[in-house]
Order: C-alpha cells, then structure tokens, then sequence
C-alpha cells in the first residue's frame, strides 16, 4: 500500500463522461426536487385539510416510504412493476422512486409549518370570506413554506446525494459513471476521490443557490 501511486490521469482523460454523469445527476436531483415538493405539498394539505380516509392513506403513504430503504423501493419500482405490467426505463425508475421517496419526506415537513400557522389567521380568512383554496394558498401556504425551508433544502441536499444509489438499477448518473471507470482502469483511489470533491463541489453551490433563493422568495418582512 505504501508503494502505491496515485495517478488522476486516466481520470481526467475521462472528463467528458464525468461531466456527462453530473449532468444526469443534476437532471435526476432537479426533477426529483420538482416533483418531491409538489407530492409533498398535496400530501400535507391532504393530511391537514382532507377528509379522514385520504387522511388515513397519506400517512400510511409517508410511514410505509420513510420506514423502508430507498435501495428496496427501487428495486420494487424497477424489478416488481413489470410483474404487474408496468415496465419503466432506468431512468423513469430512478425519478418516479426519488420523486415517491421525497415525497414523503416532504409531507411531514409541509405539514409542521402548516401546524405552526396560528388558527387565527385562517380564521380571520374565512372571517373575510375568502374561499378554501386562497385561504390554503395565501394564509397557510406561504407563511408555512417560509417556516420550513431551512429543514426543507437541507433534505434537497439529501436527495441530491441520494440519486447516487440509482446505480444500482444502471440508470445513468455520476456514481454510475465512476463505476464504470473504476472496472475499466482499477484506479479506484483516484476516482472515487476525484466524485467525492465533485460532490462536494456541487453540494456547496446548491447550498448557496438555496440560500439566495431563499432571500428572494421571502423578502418581504414578517
């Protein structure tokens, strides 16, 4: 192990395919974000709002998705469905898996900042005479997705890191990619090294595109 010598030469000579992968990891980040966030949106308003039965199936939605690995809901997604006869590419495996994972997650952070929304606002809405929809839009949603945005980028970032166990599945993405590299070359050390800066990397940029989207979204004073 001492005699070893590191040598990143055959890792940036594979630039373009490790570029190639951070753009499908940030492809799978990005729609799995989108689609996480609107599932868990309608889930806690659901949960918040909805009649008992639907109620009683959303929280069995979130108990059953936080309670189990991401790695098994996969494989259920990608290798189970087609028995059923619905049969997804890797990719439509990874997004729909991340995006249904996500989304539970998502519901029970909604749903606290809409527990934190004081009763009086929402009575003063209907006081006003404003219909259920804009007072679920303007008086819970807004001061609610303000109150959980810190908690709510933070699991973004968790789901970025996340998509890397898509590989598993051979959906195309940054970890995938070095996977292949490391089997072709053995240099493991380098490239492994080599993701885990690139991750990092990436990680502190969405950090800091949070936070100042987070400025901009809710500039406006308390």
């Amino acid at each position: 192990m001492q005699d070893y010598v590191f040598h990143f030469g055959p890792v940036f000579a594979r630039w373009e395919d490790l570029a190639w992968g951070l753009w499908r990891t940030l492809e799978l980040s990005v729609l799995s974000m989108a689609f996480g966030l609107a599932i868990g949106v309608l889930g806690a308003v659901g949960r918040s709002f909805g009649p008992r039965p639907l109620s009683l199936a959303l929280a069995a939605y979130v108990e059953l998705i936080r309670n189990t690995p991401l790695l098994i809901q996969l494989y259920f997604v990608f290798f189970t469905l087609p028995f059923l006869g619905l049969r997804l590419s890797s990719d439509a495996a990874a997004i729909l898996t991340l995006s249904i994972h996500l989304g539970a997650y998502a519901t029970e952070i909604v749903r606290a900042g809409i527990a934190a929304v004081p009763v009086g606002q929402i009575e003063a809405g209907k006081s006003l005479g404003l219909s259920s929809y804009r007072i679920i839009r303007h008086i819970v949603l807004v001061p609610a997705m303000r109150a959980v945005y810190p908690a709510m980028t933070a699991q973004f970032i968790l789901q970025l890191l996340g998509t890397s166990i898509v590989s598993a599945i051979a959906a195309e993405e940054l970890t995938a990619i070095a996977n292949n590299m490391v089997m072709q070359s053995f240099r493991s050390f380098e490239i492994y090294i080599t993701i885990a800066v690139i991750y990092f990397v990436v990680v502190q940029a969405f950090i800091v595109a949070f936070r100042l989207g987070g400025v901009w979204l809710f500039r406006w004073k308390v």
